[in-house]
């Protein structure tokens, strides 16, 4: 009986799981197209016409006043803010894992809790210090004032992945090391960096993701169009009274697009490294 059971139930659950995959799909995806369809439409248009109509006549020129206008500085900024913020990470974060995954010392579990607390703090606690220190450095309105922020509120998450990561690291391949005279700096370097691949690309495509699509540091720290980055262009096709709707979708778009390449090129490395930090050797 408990055959004939399964037998019946096995169908269903293989039907079941397809469709939820493209309800799953419907959900996700149909909002972009809505936002892709939207900005090839003219401003008159968006207004004029059911809001799922499609465009009577594919209209570029949103693409082309985005492009005209002061766009490319603020994916310029973007790119060099993300890049040179990911690439602090990954190796601050793969230090510190390292330290506390490998290393014993009398205050390991006391240090690595308080850096692990730093993940419960209020994002919009830190804005006004943040804000004042900036201004002390003189480092308001600037790229750099952006990157401390973003490399300090991202290492707590990202030290907690990689040290839970090289903790299942043999210890077999660390105690070859040591008999070849090799120290903590050389066997981080040649053993731990190397094996923690899939790791260091989780934490560099999860936090890329986030810092490409921050706004509120990037809104109170810069205040000037050749400092600012992607999530701020939108606000230059919004008016006091009216917007550019289409425009402004447009915008979003094109910001969009990059994330969607680099989930697109990396989802593979990503789930490898999230499901390899939850597998124990």
């Amino acid at each position: 009986m408990a055959t004939e059971t399964n037998r019946l139930h096995f169908p269903r659950i293989r039907i079941g799981v397809p469709l939820l995959g493209l309800i799953w799909l419907a959900v996700t995806t149909l909002p972009f197209i809505f936002v892709v369809v939207t900005s090839l439409k003219t401003q008159e248009e968006t207004f004029s016409e059911p809001v799922w109509a499609l465009p009577t006549h594919v209209y570029f020129g949103n693409y082309w006043a985005v492009l005209n206008g002061p766009y490319l500085t603020y994916f310029s900024n973007s790119v060099f803010v993300v890049g040179v913020s990911v690439l602090l990470i990954v190796l601050l974060s793969a230090m510190a894992a390292y330290v506390f995954a490998r290393l014993r010392f009398r205050l390991n579990k006391l240090l690595f809790g308080l850096m692990i607390a730093g993940m419960i703090v209020p994002l919009h606690s830190t804005l006004v210090p943040i804000y004042l220190l900036t201004r002390n450095l003189g480092l308001y309105d600037t790229q750099f004032a952006l990157i401390g922020p973003y490399v300090a509120l991202s290492l707590p998450i990202s030290i907690f992945i990689l040290t839970e990561f090289m903790r299942q690291i043999p210890h077999e391949l660390e105690e070859a090391a040591q008999l070849d005279g090799c120290g903590p700096f050389k066997i981080f370097w040649r053993i731990f960096f190397p094996l923690s691949t899939p790791g260091l690309a989780t934490v560099a495509i999860y936090n890329g993701i986030a810092l490409w699509n921050e706004f509120i540091f990037a809104y109170m720290l810069t205040s000037t169009p050749p400092h600012r980055t992607l999530p701020l262009a939108v606000w230059d096709f919004q008016g006091h009274y009216s917007s550019n709707i289409p425009a402004m979708l447009a915008v979003v778009t094109m910001t969009s697009l990059p994330l969607i390449a680099a989930y697109a090129f990396g989802q593979e490395r990503l789930i490898k490294g999230m499901m390899a930090g939850s597998l124990k050797g």
